[in-house]
C-alpha cells in the first residue's frame, strides 16, 4: 500500500513539473506575441503619421501653380533628402513625382538608397526601418511649414520627434534640429524622453510624476 501510496505521489510531482514547463513555455510564448504585437502597433502608429504628413504636402503641392508647385517640389525634396543624408549618411535621396490625375496633380513620395552605384527607389514607409520613417515624417513637416505663407513665424512644436531612431544616428537628429533652428530663425519646443534631443536645448524643463502630481523642474544642462 505504502508503495503504491509513493509511486502515486511520485507521478504527481512529475505531472505537476510537466505542467510547470508548458506554463514556462506557453508564458514566454504569450509575452513574445505581446511585445511582438506591440511592436507592430509602434510601427502602425508611424506609417499613419507619416501618411497624414504625406497627405499635407500632397495638397500643398495641388494648390499650388504649375511653376509654384515644381518649386515647392524642388524645396521639399532638398530639404528631406539634406535631413535623410544628414542623419543616414550619403546613399539616401527624396524624390517627389507629380502626375496629372483626373485634373488634379498627384504625388508619389519615394526613398532613393544607393549601393554601389546601383539605385533602388522604395515607398517611404518600405525603407530602413521605423527610423527613417520618423526622420522624412520630421523633414516634410519642416518642409511644409517653410514652403508656405501660412506659418512664416512661430516656433516648431515636437512631440517625441525621432523616437524610432537608434542611438547611432539620434545625435545626427538633434544637431539637424540645431542647424534647422539657426538657418530659420525658429524657435524649437520638444516633448522628449531622450537626453541627445535634451542636450540641444538652451533651456530644458523635467515632468515628474510624483504622488500623482507632475512636478516641474529645471534640467541642468552642461
Amino acid at each position: 500500500m505504502t508503495l503504491e501510496f509513493d509511486k502515486s505521489i511520485e507521478e504527481i510531482e512529475k505531472y505537476t513539473q510537466q505542467l510547470m514547463v508548458e506554463y514556462a513555455m506557453k508564458k514566454n510564448i504569450k509575452e513574445k506575441l505581446e511585445k511582438d504585437l506591440n511592436a507592430k502597433q509602434n510601427e502602425l502608429e508611424e506609417v499613419a503619421n507619416l501618411i497624414d504628413v504625406l497627405e499635407q504636402v500632397r495638397l500643398l503641392l495641388q494648390r499650388a501653380s504649375e511653376y509654384a508647385r515644381e518649386q515647392i517640389k524642388q524645396q521639399i525634396e532638398m530639404l528631406v533628402t539634406h535631413c535623410l543624408q544628414f542623419v543616414f549618411g550619403p546613399n539616401l535621396e527624396f524624390e517627389i513625382e507629380l502626375s496629372e490625375v483626373r485634373g488634379k496633380t498627384n504625388a508619389e513620395f519615394y526613398v532613393v538608397s544607393t549601393y554601389d552605384d546601383v539605385k533602388i527607389k522604395t515607398k517611404p514607409q518600405d525603407a530602413r526601418g521605423g527610423g527613417v520613417v520618423d526622420v522624412i515624417s520630421l523633414a516634410l513637416r519642416i518642409a511644409v511649414i517653410q514652403s508656405t505663407d501660412l506659418y512664416k513665424d512661430g516656433p516648431l512644436i515636437l512631440d517625441e520627434p525621432a523616437k524610432h531612431v537608434s542611438n547611432e544616428y539620434i545625435n545626427n537628429v538633434a544637431q539637424f534640429l540645431k542647424q534647422i533652428s539657426d538657418v530659420f530663425h525658429r524657435q524649437i519646443i520638444m516633448v522628449t524622453h531622450n537626453q541627445y534631443l535634451s542636450e540641444i536645448a538652451d533651456l530644458a524643463y523635467k515632468v515628474e510624476l510624483k504622488n500623482g502630481i507632475s512636478e516641474v523642474t529645471e534640467f541642468g544642462l552642461e
